[in-house]
């Protein structure tokens, strides 16, 4: 009897484990694709920036003492404070010599993902017969947005930029310019999503 209870206090910790590890799964920073590779190989210029939990709080800590803890710095403490309750930041971005050096192709396949998990298109913009535009992916939990991705292709530039944890949308322009986060790709996601 006793060793029937220690088996299913076994089996029970087991799924526990698994189930909580397959929910931190979902809203972990993703390694690089076989696409980004290949994309970084034929660009000119790259910036690469995988933030997770632990860096963005050891970040935070850095920016909260480079502005010498100025509590009067609204902008900045509100950065602060997104900052340290965010699960990650990955941002890629591929600069080129040639306009359109990445094909449509690649652009679905780093689409997919998000397409087909628990992730929501907010803005699809396509560029006829060109491997241009924008798109911006939300996820949302409880009605509350819990991650944010955005791929901007632009004729002699791509960037990925994926946010996970509770987004602020009023304080995402604030991310912009820190962590490889290009100010213009994290404003037009935001004139995007608050439209």
């Amino acid at each position: 009897m006793k060793r029937n209870q220690v088996w299913a206090s076994v089996l029970a910790l087991g799924m526990v484990a698994v189930m909580g590890g397959a929910a931190r799964a979902q809203d972990q920073l993703p390694a690089p694709s076989p696409i980004e590779k290949d994309l970084a190989s034929r660009a000119s210029h790259v910036t690469e920036v995988t933030l997770d939990r632990t860096m963005l709080e050891f970040a935070a800590k850095f920016m909260d003492s480079k502005d010498g803890g100025d509590k009067g710095d609204k902008d900045a403490q509100a950065a602060i404070a997104m900052i340290q309750n965010l699960k990650g930041v990955y941002v890629r971005e591929y600069d080129f010599d040639k306009e359109h050096s990445y094909s449509t192709e690649e652009l679905e396949g780093l689409r997919k993902y998000f397409e087909s998990s628990d992730w929501s298109a907010m803005v699809r913009e396509r560029t006829k017969g060109i491997a241009q535009g924008t798109d911006v992916y939300v996820k949302l939990v409880n009605g509350q947005m819990q991650g944010l991705f955005v791929l901007d292709a632009e004729p002699k530039e791509l960037s990925l930029v994926l946010i996970l944890g509770p987004i602020d949308i009023h304080s995402l322009s604030k991310l912009g310019g820190n962590f490889g986060i290009p100010k213009d790709v994290v404003k037009k996601a935001q004139k995007e999503v608050t439209k």
